[in-house]
């Protein structure tokens, strides 16, 4: 494929991303805030419980407000919660959108006349799909989202990185399954070599479950089964509509950018005709 095509594919994928992040911030504003405000109510009223059973420092000595003057300095938000679930979650997920949609016509471009004879549209189908399953399904299978201030802060750091550890497993996982897919077609078929493919896939993956260490402490104990719930399902919509939205938008500019290539280079490529005397 040539670079110009590459680098018009790519613009054409962070444009679709960013309309697909447009959509995804619109669940995630609906669907997906009222659990995190939960949360936060949970972890709110846990903090005042916490704090009205603790003995002040200062009690006998005339200040007992200064303590929690204090303490409620030290947790003032810098970036009021309003902005947060509004301008903040906007531009964390068109970002997130947009650098996907590039990563995504990369791996289109590599992937288009390698995985089959699927016209572009199909091509984006199957690249969002097996993005969204790579990326986040799988890693979500073992580590489940969970809202904010609702695990361990101590084990944060551990459990982010097995978190990536767990996509990057997922990732190369899938371009393992893809070679192997692509070797075994031509004894197989393409049918049978996708299914034996698939189902390699499908064990790695859960013996990399079986053996990766669990987030025992993800979640704190006591909090509410329903509004966990309710987050992570919120999360699974979030996703499914990024990448849904992407696979339509991206097809139809990837098939426009191809069709338009493809009819300029037969029309260069056309002979004259000859001259009638």
């Amino acid at each position: 494929m040539h670079a110009s095509t590459v680098r018009g594919l790519l613009v054409r994928g962070m444009l679709a991303g960013l309309i697909a992040g447009l959509f995804a911030f619109a669940v995630a504003y609906v669907v997906g805030e009222p659990p995190v405000r939960g949360s936060i109510a949970v972890e709110e009223a846990q903090a005042a419980k916490d704090a009205a059973g603790a003995p002040s420092a200062h009690a006998g000595h005339g200040g007992g407000d200064a303590a929690p003057a204090e303490a409620a300095e030290e947790e003032e938000e810098l970036v009021s919660r309003p902005v947060q679930s509004t301008f903040g979650l906007a531009t964390g997920v068109l970002v997130y959108g947009v650098a996907l949609g590039g990563i995504a016509s990369l791996a289109f471009s590599f992937a288009l006349g390698r995985v089959g004879g699927f016209s572009p549209r199909a091509t984006a189908a199957l690249t969002a799909a097996g993005a969204f399953a790579t990326v986040y399904l799988v890693p979500f299978l073992k580590y489940p989202a969970t809202p904010p201030a609702v695990g361990n802060p101590d084990t944060i750091g551990q459990r982010t990185t097995l978190f990536f550890l767990m996509i990057l497993l997922s990732v190369l996982l899938g371009i393992g399954a893809i070679i192997l897919g692509r070797r075994l077609a031509p004894r197989l078929g393409n049918w049978n070599a996708t299914l034996t493919a698939g189902g390699a896939f499908v064990v790695a993956a859960a013996l990399a479950f079986v053996f990766l260490p669990d987030n025992s402490d993800a979640v704190q104990p006591g909090f509410p089964a329903a509004l966990l719930w309710e987050f992570r399902v919120a999360s699974l919509a979030v996703q499914l509509v990024l990448w849904a939205v992407f696979a339509v938008v991206f097809g139809v500019l990837a098939q426009r950018l191809l069709a338009a290539r493809a009819d300029g280079a037969q029309a260069t490529g056309r002979q004259p005709a000859p001259a009638v005397g």
